[in-house]
């Protein structure tokens, strides 16, 4: 008898402020580029695409694609998206 699994949502995982800047945090120290912008795309998609979206004036397409997979935002579309989900990139000196 095969298994029976179910998909995995991360942002369902994601639900309040703290929990999200912990992840991005993470992410950002992580020095991981690709796994930033995966780690900001769970948070859109945790706070709502469409309220992203409308906040930051970028379409839900653009968001999807820029944090999508295959995603490369802008540095612009990043600092957009982080302010609108009340965070922001840090600046320290490298080890």
């Amino acid at each position: 008898m095969p298994i029976e699994t179910i998909p995995f949502v991360a942002e369902d995982y994601f639900g309040t402020h703290e929990e999200q800047a912990g992840l991005v945090a993470d992410a950002l120290d992580s020095g991981d580029i690709a796994y930033l912008i995966h780690a900001i795309g769970i948070v859109v998609r945790a706070r709502g695409m469409s309220e992203v979206a409308k906040a930051t004036g970028l379409s839900r397409q653009a968001l999807y694609a820029a944090f999508g997979p295959k995603g490369n935002p802008t540095i612009s579309t990043v600092m957009k998206v982080l302010n609108c989900l009340g965070m922001s990139l840090a600046l320290k000196k490298a080890a």
